[in-house]
């Protein structure tokens, strides 16, 4: 399952074949330059929600909770949202327009299994092939409880999000054999998932072909840009 992923859009940038500027009007560095580049679970991430006739980029924070319990423990990823009867029990409430979202990123990182137990254990990063950015198919709910750490705890309100998760591609799967990240990589796609029924909106459920991602290198001194 994907639990970090990273925001790193640049101020004004602009992605060519998108039928609305989204980064260039957002101007998220801007708007939100509290918010880090990195995004973990339940840290805050930005967030594009549909607002009557336009786009709107808030603040949620990453993981929908396990149970209603108000200090539930988190949901990060969807995979199983559909089943043979509709919607699983545990997505359906969330499944409809008005609870999809686009997050933004411009990479993902997956725990590299073949360290696990190595004593280096390390995570792999990932990027579109062309370099831009792109979205995760995502869902979001308010929600009442507790979260925050047991030092500094933040009850009340939130608004969560998720995405949607699926099989892995031949470039993720030696790294991490059980899901990767849905990725949206043009408006087509973000319309599809924002508008239509679950039923056909799901079918964007799958890997993005292995020829458009990359392993991204970074040294030692870049793991923080």
């Amino acid at each position: 399952m994907c639990n970090h992923y990273r925001q790193a859009i640049l101020k004004g940038e602009q992605i060519p074949g998108w039928s609305i500027d989204q980064f260039s009007e957002i101007r998220i560095p801007l708007r939100f330059s509290n918010l880090p580049v990195d995004v973990y679970p339940d840290k805050p991430g930005v967030v594009l929600i549909q607002r009557g006739d336009g786009i709107e980029a808030t603040s949620m924070r990453w993981g929908f909770p396990k149970t209603d319990e108000p200090r539930a423990t988190w949901v990060t990823n969807a995979r199983n949202v559909m089943n043979k009867s509709g919607p699983s029990p545990y997505w359906a409430e969330w499944t409809g327009p008005e609870y999809r979202c686009l997050v933004p990123a411009t990479s993902f990182l997956e725990p590299d299994q073949r360290t696990v137990g190595t004593g280096a254990f390390k995570e792999v990063e990932f990027a579109r092939a062309d370099g831009l950015p792109f979205m995760f198919a995502g869902m979001w709910r308010p929600w009442t409880g507790v979260r925050g750490t047991k030092k500094a705890p933040e009850e009340g309100e939130h608004a969560l999000f998720t995405f949607l998760t699926t099989a892995p591609n031949a470039l993720v799967k030696p790294v991490h054999s059980k899901a990767m990240p849905v990725m949206l990589t043009n408006w087509e796609q973000c319309e599809t998932w924002l508008n239509e029924p679950i039923e056909e909106a799901i079918k964007l459920q799958q890997p993005l072909p292995v020829d458009q991602l990359v392993v991204v290198e970074r040294d030692a001194g870049d793991a923080a840009n």
